[in-house]
């Protein structure tokens, strides 16, 4: 109901009341094709992959067994759970808020609002801390670099998805201090909490931190260089 609520809010303003193509908010056909949303994918998925790989590797993260059940059914519990709630996400904070504040204040100010919005946003959920909520709003900046250098909505949803499902699906970890269904096994933290997250999941630990640095430098590179390629 949210995602809907927001899908028919954006076509109000953006089609109804602005009269602007759906290219102004990077919601058009060509940002839907199938590379960008693999390259969304691979983003989201592999940033938070490799960093729990690395953690699980120096034993900071431990899997163990858990009560029995079905793998397939938790996956697609959550999987109904994390898509919508991902592009619902994305569509608030960098959608039709994001592409007016660009307009007005241009794109490196709306990112850091966005960010630093999208981080608070995150402090009343189970566990917050200030650490969590500074990884989240990095997570703000990941994600926004990711619209910007993909030109694509859908790929940053499909970042954010793909984010949340290594860590709930894959691994049976908390997702931003949110449980989920974890029959078979879970993956429990063995490190100190400002390394591995704690509580509120791999994504609040440094190691993830460290992995979307990477990746938000590598992907303003991108970024920039397309930006002098077109003037």
């Amino acid at each position: 109901m949210m995602l809907a609520s927001a899908v028919i809010a954006t076509y109000v303003m953006l089609r109804l009341v602005e009269k602007l193509p759906w290219s102004a908010v990077a919601l058009d056909r060509a940002a839907a094709s199938p590379p960008l949303l693999l390259k969304g994918a691979a983003f989201g998925g592999l940033t938070i992959g490799l960093a729990s790989l690395v953690l699980l590797g120096f034993h900071q993260l431990k899997i163990e067994q858990n009560i029995p059940g079905s793998w397939w059914e938790a996956a697609g519990r959550s999987t109904a759970s994390l898509l919508p709630a991902a592009f619902f996400e994305e569509l608030f904070f960098r959608g039709y808020i994001f592409s007016v504040l660009r307009r007005a204040a241009g794109w490196k100010t709306t990112l850091v609002v966005t960010s630093v919005a999208f981080g608070f946003v995150h402090a009343w959920n189970p566990g917050a801390d200030a650490e969590s909520v500074l990884a989240v709003i990095v997570a703000g900046f990941f994600l926004g670099v990711i619209l910007l250098a993909t030109r694509s909505l859908y790929a940053a949803g499909v970042a954010h998805f793909a984010w949340n499902w290594v860590m709930a699906v894959a691994l049976h970890i908390q997702v931003s201090g949110l449980s989920s269904p974890n029959p078979d096994y879970r993956t429990i933290e063995t490190g100190p909490d400002w390394l591995t997250g704690g509580p509120w999941g791999p994504e609040g630990g440094i190691a993830a931190v460290a992995a979307m640095f990477v990746g938000i430098f590598y992907l303003y590179g991108r970024y920039l260089r397309r930006m002098e390629w077109n003037a």
